[in-house]
């Protein structure tokens, strides 16, 4: 490997692999990356790490300044909006030059003393990386379970604690999701185990305080590899759920949570695209679901002890213009998280039918979702909204009196934010095909469409996943600089509604692509930018969609950054040891089936790389990734790094303590986000 004094890159050695698969040969020089635990391996990794530092040592004061600039805009001091569960309010606040959460509560009143559930800031010393996650309180408010992850693998270990004594129990499990659910004896506890290699959650156990972990109770395994496994507990408290999930297909399993010796009994059998999820309320299951092709799901509902599903009862019905998102329960309310023309909507309804209404909002950048509400009985919604230009509020709102309050509004620190100083627009694209393709666009008001602006587009178009236009302070760093920011709606997400989705996954995966490609000649033929100016990000699978726009219009773009991108998507969908692969068979396609095969290889990122230029880019990894694996990044810049045509910048950063969410900490993930700010502004020549 080339010394980085001598400001050169490093140079990963080939070692060539072949690949036979359906009579077509591939050969991958740099599979040797594999094996994480290997001297070689590592340092390529940190000779990458250290060329990325040596380039742009000249913008290290300025990310410096990116940093504290962004940080000032956050209030260090800050708690949540309290919710009350089970006679107690719960708090989640952060204290001054602190980076993690501290978790809280009071009972009855929030006038009464605090009671100190973690303070993560003490649990994560010591540790380069610390992540808390599903906090569950037991029925009796006397104990509360938990996971921790020290590594960024998304392996987390259960722990309980006892309220009153502050003292952690010994009971511990390992290689878990970190969620568990009580029954309602306060004695038992559910939880879903991962397999060590694939970290496929597939198994749900039952554990008895005081046991140790090799004697809790296997209670449901799942056998079919392209299915996960996860437990909860209805909102109602009446029943514990396993729910069993494909990317098409469900099946839930329920059990008494007053009876949690007794067996699960199947709700309704899995049967292949059939999707649905259960809700409880009173003596009814109410049923989001695409039964009898309702692309845009419908609600249902059926009796408890009655849940054959040629019985089930309809309760809002199909349509093909609304796409029915989510629902939430209360005595006597239903609401229901709706989806039109890309935009959210929040419909209430009395369940004796005297009131159904929509909550009014009045722009098409905005984002709207239900929040915290495990009260069942209350008259009180409380949700969320923002928009590229405002500041998140939480918001309650009395769905009998139709008043709301503002409960809390995000505050934007440092004196300089004023909302309207920006503005924000949607527009669309044509596609290849005829197919219009929305996108939302945040600017600071003032700037002129004449192709000289610096933009960065932004688009993830995968799994359904919804990318809303949401506000945020991080990116007031790029519009007060000049940059346009814009989310790109692209096929693969749910935007406008399922059929979207289905447009951009298996064998019409390119449209994500194109698509994107589409808005990039928009916004350029449009004069908000032009290809001097304009930039893409995109992460994880986003990172894909990275990988191949660069394949296929590497002309378009002056920077990409591809953080944590799936990049060697055939080796990958044909290693089923690897987290994740088996379950993503319904959103790739399988490529053990040569159609599939075939189709996935014409846009792999790492496959298509050619002698060709190609834009500047920044890639980044974690060593610890469980999602995207660190070697697929760090391969595609070694084969980008030996054929590329151009002198443009490519830099690899992996972050050696962290996974697929980047570094822990409220404040450590901000200076990832001040290297990257750094990359485009120096491209940009800006320096302040």
């Amino acid at each position: 490997m080339t010394k980085i004094s001598e400001g050169k890159p490093p140079v990963a050695k080939k070692i060539p692999h072949k690949f036979e698969k359906h009579g077509d040969i591939r050969v991958d020089n740099y599979f040797w990356m594999k094996d994480r635990e290997h001297p070689e391996v590592i340092n390529y990794l940190n000779a990458e790490n250290e060329y990325c530092d040596a380039q742009m040592a000249h913008t290290k004061d300025f990310q410096k300044d990116l940093f504290e600039e962004m940080k000032a805009r956050i209030k260090e001091d800050d708690s949540s909006v309290p919710y009350k569960y089970n006679g107690y309010w719960y708090i989640t606040r952060f204290e001054k030059g602190k980076g993690y959460p501290i978790y809280t509560r009071k009972k009855d009143s929030l006038d009464n003393p605090e009671e100190l559930l973690f303070d993560c800031n003490k649990m994560a010393e010591g540790h380069n990386y610390f992540k808390l996650v599903g906090i569950s309180i037991s029925p009796d408010n006397k104990l509360v379970s938990y996971g921790v992850d020290v590594t960024g693998r998304r392996n987390y270990t259960i722990h309980i604690k006892n309220l009153k004594t502050g003292v952690v129990a010994k009971d511990r499990v390992l290689n878990t999701t970190g969620s568990s659910s009580w029954a309602n004896d306060n004695k038992t506890l559910f939880y879903a185990k991962k397999d060590e290699v694939t970290l496929r959650a597939y198994q749900i156990y039952k554990h008895r305080l005081g046991q140790k972990e090799k004697e809790d109770e296997l209670i449901f395994q799942e056998g079919d590899d392209t299915f996960g496994v996860a437990v909860y507990k209805s909102k109602s408290r009446k029943y514990i759920i396993i729910a069993c999930y494909s990317t098409l297909t469900n099946e839930y399993h329920i059990l008494n949570a007053d009876k949690p010796n007794e067996k699960f009994e199947v709700f309704q059998p899995r049967v292949r695209g059939l999707e649905y999820s259960i809700s409880h309320y009173k003596e009814h299951f109410y049923i989001l679901t695409n039964k009898d092709k309702a692309t845009n799901f419908k609600l249902m509902k059926c009796a408890e002890n009655h849940r054959v599903i040629e019985d089930w009862e309809e309760v809002v019905s199909h349509r093909e213009d609304t796409l029915l998102e989510n629902i939430d329960i209360f005595k006597d309310y239903l609401v229901i998280s709706e989806r039109r023309n890309g935009l959210n909507e929040i419909r209430i309804k009395r369940w004796d039918e005297t009131q159904d209404y929509y909550l009014p909002f009045d722009n098409e950048t905005y984002t709207a979702y239900t929040g915290t509400n495990v009260e069942f009985d209350t008259e009180v919604l409380r949700y969320g909204y923002n928009s590229l230009t405002t500041p998140t509020s939480v918001i309650e709102f009395n769905m009998r009196t139709k008043t709301k309050t503002v409960l809390k509004e995000q505050e934007i620190l440092g004196g300089k934010f004023n909302k309207e100083n920006y503005a924000s627009e949607r527009i669309w694209a044509t596609a290849n095909d005829g197919t219009k393709i929305p996108m939302s666009v945040v600017y600071k008001k003032g700037i002129k469409k004449d192709g000289t602006n610096p933009l960065l587009q932004y688009a993830y178009g995968s799994y359904g996943s919804t990318v809303d236009p949401y506000f945020s302070s991080i990116r007031l760093s790029l519009l007060d600089r000049g940059f346009i920011y814009v989310i790109a709606h692209i096929r693969g997400g749910e935007y406008l509604g399922r059929q979207w989705y289905e447009d951009g996954k298996l064998l019409n995966k390119k449209n994500t692509f194109t698509d994107f490609i589409a808005c990039s000649i928009h916004l350029i033929k449009e004069r908000y930018t032009s290809s001097k100016h304009l930039y893409a990000m995109g992460g994880s699978a986003g990172g894909l969609l990275m990988g191949a726009i660069i394949n296929q219009a590497p002309e378009l773009y002056n920077g990409i950054i591809a953080a944590v991108p799936f990049v060697d998507v055939v080796t990958t969908m044909l290693d089923d040891s690897i987290p994740l692969t088996t379950g993503e068979y319904d959103e790739w396609g399988n490529p053990n089936d040569k159609l599939f095969y075939d189709y996935i290889k014409s846009y792999s990122p790492y496959d298509n790389v050619e002698a060709k230029d190609y834009p500047n880019m920044l890639v980044t990894t974690g060593l610890n990734d469980s999602q995207v694996q660190y070697w697929e990044p760090a391969k595609w810049v070694a084969k980008l790094r030996d054929m590329k045509t151009d002198f443009n910048k490519l830099y690899l950063k992996t972050n050696m303590d962290a996974g697929h969410g980047g570094a822990s900490g409220r404040f450590e993930s901000l200076k990832e986000d001040a290297e990257e700010f750094a990359f485009l502004f120096d491209l940009e020549g800006i320096s302040s």
